[in-house]
């Protein structure tokens, strides 16, 4: 496996995909109706649900940035206990936990 980002690997191969998409995600950021902590903190909640690694990762780290705590971070991972089960929560509380502390450069 290389070390390589993925994302970086979506932009150079799909660029007019990757165009679009960044503008859906610049959309998204800029709605109205929540702040960006916010958004974030529902981003991890959702990745958490979807099972999706690197944005549980990445998404503590924007929502630190953002402002919002550890605590919040955690409490955003535990929300999905319900609908997804322990599991989830046990793979990725301590994922969140560890992109909260680190940011982004440093994904495994």
């Amino acid at each position: 496996m290389t070390d390589t980002n993925p994302y970086e690997v979506f932009m150079s191969e799909c660029p007019d995909i990757a165009r679009a998409f960044n503008g859906l995600v610049d959309a998204q950021r800029n709605a109205p109706g929540m702040d960006s902590k916010t958004k974030q903190l529902v981003n991890i909640a959702l990745h958490t649900a979807t099972r999706n690694p690197r944005g549980v990762y990445f998404h503590a780290a924007m929502a630190r940035n953002a402002g919002a705590s550890k605590e919040e971070v955690k409490g955003a991972v535990v929300m999905a206990l319900h609908l997804v089960g322990l599991a989830a929560v046990l793979d990725y509380l301590p994922l969140s936990l560890e992109g909260y502390e680190k940011g982004p450069g440093s994904f495994h």
